[in-house]
């Protein structure tokens, strides 16, 4: 095997730098290395000189608050002693994307994996030959909206629940296996048809901070996430998990893959070009997040394995400085574990206290129980931007003002909300935000927390190590300013690209668009669950995501879930972490559907028809 030579980054990996982003000092707050690189241009990808044309890339969208992606026309056209690139088609609608020199198109070991086949629409791994056996990639533009899998006979149609409108979609139904027929007298209320190629769809006051406006539909979403292409148990994927992890775009694959290949460094303490491209890609994933959540400053944006780390260094820093015996800790009860349990450990050692904010039966928080439980005891009140488990969106910035009033601070767990509609940290005045990266389609062990400055500035180091020092000795220790403070040792490099990457692919779309695509899809499940016999919803509240709790009578809810596994529907079963929640409605599991942006009217006809005939069974 022969790797052919690289020089500098491949094109995922210059795209992603080839973005402007925020200027400001977190860059140049790292360690002393990093401030003595040499400067990279903005619109130039480390290694590539200065003066190189850049060309437009195709298929990637602009990062938050930019224009569009600029990309050496070496990195397109085919690196110094290269073969040309050969050009794929996109997931996004006829676009073409480059593939990587000297590589194969297929996915090394995809044969492997049952039913999986080629991935549809993946470039190779960089820096890798042809691997043998391995099944070439097909054209993605002849995948429908589901994706047949390479080399598997088509799947009889299904049918739709009766009852249901039929919704436009811009490509052909997923096929699926047979489903015994409902019984006819049981129908699904129609619902208003949901469009999906209409980008003006709706009507949302808000957008993400400085995202730039593009078409979206569920299909090109779909076309861009492989994993939505293969088959479970002989039927084709349904993933109605999100809520536990999202499945990732192509373009979050390959920047990982191309990170690794090209570019794999250790970050900030390094003087050669690859340490140099290492922390540029870092740093730019820190300003993405910061241009993603409406931060003043990447300097406020501090990188953590996920939320409930976020909240842990939190309680173990600002909560240690700042409660105290007698103090008060407000945590309502649709909480995730990780939003109680650090403040009960926190409140144990500081003789504090965790109160629960009641909720109403309807799944929304008592805001008068909230607003009567508030005291000049109060010292912070912790709430998630949107509940994992009932669905329900809180009014965080009215309970964040009104908190304030009160001298207290406010964390809110943003990991459910981040994927569904647009987040400004500044608006809502919110003290920290916390978020995982897969929950919005990035890798898993990464993530982020946002906090004001003043605040970081006040918090002591949380775990110590490198990267969080200016020097050492055994006489004294001086400590690197925020966010390196909070960032011992070497962190998940390849998950901030992989974060990067995907914070770039969601841009792309019009979020107004998916906003409200989302909206109209969670209406037309909740009505095509509503006629399942003996299916209870759990919570009502009219501020929500898609997040569909339920029970079915006379069924225990992981025999639910095992048997709609069996249909190729993938849910989820038991208390979903928040045990409080669940208590409220007396119960201790539930199912649960939680909805992304490429999930399909039709894949809820499959579930609505799956949990019938379990109902007949």
């Amino acid at each position: 095997m022969t790797t052919p030579e690289v020089t500098g980054l491949t094109a995922p990996l210059s795209a992603l730098l080839g973005k402007g982003t925020k200027t400001g000092t977190a860059g140049a707050a790292a360690p002393a290395a990093a401030a003595t690189a040499p400067a990279v241009p903005a619109d130039t990808a480390p290694g590539t000189s200065a003066a190189t044309s850049p060309a437009t890339t195709p298929n990637m969208g602009a990062a938050p608050g930019t224009g569009a992606t600029v990309v050496p026309a070496a990195a397109m056209a085919g690196l110094p002693g290269m073969p040309p690139v050969p050009s794929a088609g996109s997931g996004t609608g006829g676009a073409t994307s480059s593939a990587v020199p000297g590589t194969a198109s297929a996915v090394p070991g995809a044969e492997h994996y049952l039913g999986f086949g080629a991935v549809p629409g993946m470039n190779a791994i960089p820096g890798t030959s042809a691997i043998p056996a391995t099944p070439t990639v097909p054209d993605p533009n002849s995948v429908p909206a589901m994706g047949t899998v390479p080399g598997m006979d088509a799947m009889p149609d299904m049918g739709t629940v009766p009852g249901v409108a039929a919704i436009p979609t811009t490509d052909a139904a997923p096929a699926a296996s047979a489903v015994p027929a409902p019984d006819t007298a049981t129908t699904v209320p129609t619902t208003p048809a949901v469009p999906t190629t209409d980008p003006t769809i709706g009507s949302v006051p808000q957008q993400f901070p400085g995202a730039q406006r593009g078409a979206f539909s569920p299909e090109m979403a779909r076309r861009d996430v492989p994993i939505l292409h293969r088959l479970v148990n002989g039927r084709p994927l349904v993933w109605l998990d999100n809520g536990a992890t999202t499945q990732k775009p192509r373009q979050v694959i390959e920047a990982v893959a191309a990170f690794y290949g090209s570019a794999n460094s250790n970050i900030h303490r390094g003087a050669h070009s690859m340490a140099r491209d290492a922390t540029a890609l870092y740093e730019a994933g820190r300003a993405a997040v910061a241009d993603f959540l409406g931060a003043p400053s990447p300097e406020e944006i501090v990188f953590v394995r996920g939320t409930t780390e976020a909240i842990n260094l939190v309680a173990q820093t600002w909560g240690r400085a700042n409660v105290g015996p007698g103090d008060d800790i407000l945590v309502p009860v649709l909480e995730h574990h990780s939003d109680i349990v650090p403040w009960q450990q926190l409140a144990a050692e500081t003789h504090a206290r965790v109160v629960p904010v009641p909720l109403l039966p309807d799944g929304q928080i008592d805001q008068f129980a909230y607003a009567d439980l508030l005291s000049s005891r109060t010292r912070l009140v912790a709430v998630s931007h949107a509940s994992n488990v009932l669905g329900t969106v809180p009014p965080v910035a009215e309970m964040t003002a009104l908190a304030h009033r009160y001298g207290a601070k406010v964390l809110v767990d943003g990991a459910q909300a981040v994927a569904h509609f647009p987040v400004d940290v500044q608006a809502l005045d919110a003290d920290f935000y916390a978020f995982s990266g897969h929950k919005l389609f990035a890798p898993t062990g990464i993530g982020a927390l946002y906090a004001k400055p003043e605040l970081l500035a006040s918090m002591a180091p949380w775990q110590g190590g490198g990267n969080m020092i200016e020097s050492v000795s055994f006489d004294r220790t001086t400590f690197a300013p925020a966010p390196h403070l909070f960032e011992a040792g070497t962190g998940h490099i390849s998950g901030v690209v992989g974060l990067l990457a995907a914070l770039d692919w969601l841009s792309s779309f019009d979020h107004e668009a998916v906003a409200a695509y989302e909206t109209q899809l969670l209406a037309y499940a909740q009505q095509a669950l509503a006629a399942v016999p003996g299916l209870r919803v759990l919570g009502e509240a009219p501020d929500r995501i898609g997040v569909l709790a339920f029970t079915l009578a006379g069924h225990d809810s992981t025999a639910v879930a095992q048997a709609l596994d069996l249909e190729g529907v993938a849910v989820r079963s038991g208390h979903h972490c928040a045990q409080p929640a669940l208590a409220h409605y007396g119960l201790d599991s539930a199912v649960r559907a939680s909805l992304a942006l490429y999930n399909t009217p039709e894949e809820v006809d499959q579930l609505a028809a799956s949990l019938l005939r379990i109902q007949q069974s």
